[in-house]
């Protein structure tokens, strides 16, 4: 049986870490920032865990992450 292909969207944008906890970045960083405070923009900054009502379709999407 071939091996399974990982969701490449999904691959991008989470990274599953050795305690089996998946981090990702904040939403609404990438455009429109002028309008946005900078307390806002600071807080959106770094990485946070991903809630576990989603933990089971992130791992879905990616097969070999653990």
């Amino acid at each position: 049986m071939p091996k399974m292909k990982s969701k490449r969207g999904a691959a991008k944008r989470f990274k599953v870490r050795g305690s089996g906890s998946i981090k990702r970045s904040h939403a609404y960083m990438r455009h429109i920032l002028t309008k946005k405070s900078t307390k806002r923009k600071r807080h959106l900054r770094g990485t946070i865990e991903v809630d576990h009502s989603n933990k089971r379709q992130v791992l879905a999407m990616l097969p070999y992450s653990k």
